[in-house]
């Protein structure tokens, strides 16, 4: 062996970020936006609004950029979706997409978001951090520590 080498066995951990089981990250995600107003008339309402807030947001995250991509995303993950929610009918339309968020309030839905967000980064033990207004996460120090 090298000089200045010794045969130690290593102390790190093999997995770099803390685990969150994905059921309770689904639970704690329709919790928070549950508490979003249904700006719907009652008789039009098809779809759940958190199956459509939980697609829209899952499908901007993976890169969609407008109501038709959304639609298309939720298409193509359905039978993962189902796992989760509902979807009573399908898949909403992009219409349908687009007529909830032009109604829903977007203070409460910017408030559901937030909270939604800090809960999974004090779970991860991270930090957001803002660089040229892209935010990024890091393991925070404490998190760091855990590992």
């Amino acid at each position: 062996m090298p000089a200045g080498f010794e045969n130690k066995k290593s102390k790190t951990k093999t997995s770099l970020t803390p685990f969150i089981d994905s059921f309770e990250i689904t639970t704690q995600f329709q919790e928070y936006f549950t508490q979003i107003k249904d700006p719907r008339v009652e008789r039009t309402r098809y779809h759940l609004l958190t199956d459509i807030i939980t697609i829209a947001i899952l499908a901007v995250i993976a890169g969609a950029s407008g109501w038709e991509d959304i639609e298309e995303y939720g298409i193509s993950k359905q039978e993962w979706l189902k796992k989760f929610l509902q979807l009573p009918l399908g898949i909403p339309s992009p219409d349908t997409f687009r007529r909830v968020f032009e109604r829903i309030n977007p203070k409460e839905f910017e408030q559901c978001f937030r909270q939604w967000v800090q809960s999974l980064v004090e779970k991860l033990g991270i930090e957001v951090v803002a660089i040229d207004g892209v935010k990024v996460a890091k393991l925070s120090p404490a998190a760091t520590r855990r590992l």
